[in-house]
């Protein structure tokens, strides 16, 4: 069961977006299994870092910024989330840790989904569940955008799409928590687009997703991706080169056990957000710079 401190912490959490019967029981599991669930987590995504080097070729700018503490990581998200099993296998590659990242409810609907999320280290984006991790120490990421950054047109790439959402902040501020901002690119780029997410939702294959039930929440466009076209136009993902940054911290320790107004709440968001903005400039002025230097044949797959 539960333990004090744990209760503690979730007692102040927000309203649960799945019942209160399931968030208890991921809690009592994670608290049960944390160890295992840490281990394999580990294990995967060392091999997964050596499968994907020679492909991605991960590099990792500002290391010397992640504190001993732990953190929140807060970044910006990519088409079908492939940033996640990159920035996680990065990050433990490069620092010893391991990051646990925080999914839409969606991707825990069925055992199978959920399963290999948790596998990965992964745990729903719930703020009880949120609020146990951080009561055990653990680093945690969050994408504020969630589904809505995943699946937004190729126009609007590295864009933040956040809209009024500061759950991550209150959280943090409420445990005193570190936040830790970040940025990425890359996986945004594994894919040119057939079909855009809101043509495809508008289109008869999209309402024949509907109507056999692939589109959950009322029809929620914004988890409807768009249909991808790969290396040679197949599925396969190209190989962009992947650069992700650390920001500053953002250390919320004085705030601890505060509940703060939407003034204070919007201007910690929006210190995180400008510091992610900054990365993902720099982040492509660098790819750029160094563009030159990929073999001829990166270039011409990545076209």
């Amino acid at each position: 069961m539960r333990n004090k401190k744990i209760a503690d912490a979730t007692a102040s959490a927000e309203t649960p977006t799945v019942s209160k019967a399931v968030v208890d029981k991921d809690i009592d599991a994670m608290l049960t299994d944390s160890l295992s669930a840490e281990t394999n987590a580990r294990t995967r995504h060392s091999k997964l870092y050596s499968i994907l080097r020679p492909f991605f070729l991960p590099t990792l700018i500002g290391g010397e910024n992640i504190p001993s503490k732990p953190v929140l990581l807060v970044g910006n998200h990519a088409l079908f989330a492939l940033d996640v099993p990159l920035i996680q296998s990065t990050i433990l590659h490069e620092s010893g840790r391991l990051v646990r990242a925080m999914g839409d409810k969606v991707l825990f609907g069925n055992a199978t989904m959920r399963n290999m999320m948790i596998n990965q280290g992964g745990i729903l984006g719930h703020p009880d569940l949120c609020a146990a991790m951080m009561a055990l120490g653990k680093d945690l990421m969050v994408f504020p955008g969630g589904s809505y950054e995943v699946n937004k047109p190729a126009v609007e790439r590295y864009q933040l799409k956040w809209k009024e959402r500061y759950g991550f902040v209150r959280l943090a501020a409420q445990h005193g928590y570190t936040i830790l901002p970040f940025a990425t690119i890359g996986p945004d780029e594994f894919y040119g687009r057939y079909m855009e997410s809101e043509q495809l939702y508008r289109s008869a294959l999209g309402k024949l997703l509907i109507k056999l039930g692939f589109l959950a929440d009322g029809g929620r466009a914004d988890i409807l991706p768009p249909v991808p076209k790969g290396l040679f136009g197949t599925l396969v993902p190209k190989p962009q080169r992947f650069y992700m940054s650390v920001g500053h911290p953002i250390d919320l320790a004085e705030l601890a056990g505060q509940e703060l107004a939407k003034e204070q709440l919007s201007e910690i968001r929006e210190k995180v957000a400008s510091s992610i903005e900054s990365q993902i400039r720099e982040l492509l002025l660098i790819r750029s710079q160094r563009a030159e230097s990929d073999s001829w044949l990166r270039r011409l797959l990545t076209r």
